[in-house]
């Protein structure tokens, strides 16, 4: 057995035996990092010798590079951190695209209708209105940044709900009075449905 591969044999069990090696280390860093981190921080945090990292981190590189991972470490800006592999770009950007344009359930293009033209109005009120329990639906709404909190109502102590401003961009809209008019699509009774759902 080689000198090297005694190293290796040694490194691979201090990460079984006393915690993560230090290349899984590097990883988990590099893969929260929002910038390039300085090969020196990386040490200081992991308790290594710089040229230890150093080496480390190039070999992490280069064995990206040889499998053909569709991401590589790159050493930019005086420091280290992941990026998308060049010839794997176009298919990141179709996925990033795509996810943006993501098409809202029927459900969810019905509370979205709800929540624009009664706001501010409580999760009861579209309930009222659409006939089923929107609270899944509200979530997914508010999580994707179209409807956002406005509020209580003073009576019910109910948490009341607005379109955003994000809203108004997808729709090209300046404000909500560019909202097209509704009321002829409007059931009759949606007042009396209201009032028996709270």
């Amino acid at each position: 057995m080689t000198r090297g591969s005694e190293d290796d044999d040694t490194e691979a069990e201090q990460g079984s035996a006393g915690g993560p090696t230090l290349e899984a280390a590097l990883e988990a860093i590099l893969l929260v990092v929002d910038e390039p981190v300085a090969e020196v921080t990386l040490a200081q945090v992991l308790e290594r010798p710089t040229h230890e990292v150093s080496t480390a981190l190039r070999g992490l590189a280069a064995e990206y590079t040889a499998v053909g991972r569709g991401f590589d470490l790159r050493e930019v800006a005086g420091g280290w951190r992941f990026y998308t592999r060049a010839d794997c770009a176009p298919l990141v950007e179709r996925f990033v695209r795509d996810g943006q344009q993501t098409r809202l359930t029927q459900a969810a293009l019905e509370t979205l209708a709800v929540v624009a033209y009664r706001q501010p109005v409580s999760r009861a009120r579209v309930a009222a209105v659409r006939g089923v329990n929107s609270d899944g639906v509200m979530r997914t709404l508010v999580a994707r940044g179209l409807v956002e909190e406005a509020g209580t109502d003073p009576e019910s102590q109910a948490v009341l709900y607005r379109t955003s401003t994000y809203f108004l961009e997808r729709l090209g809209l300046r404000d909500l009075s560019e909202l097209p008019e509704l009321a002829p699509f409007l059931p009759d009774d949606v007042e009396n449905l209201e009032e028996t759902t709270k």
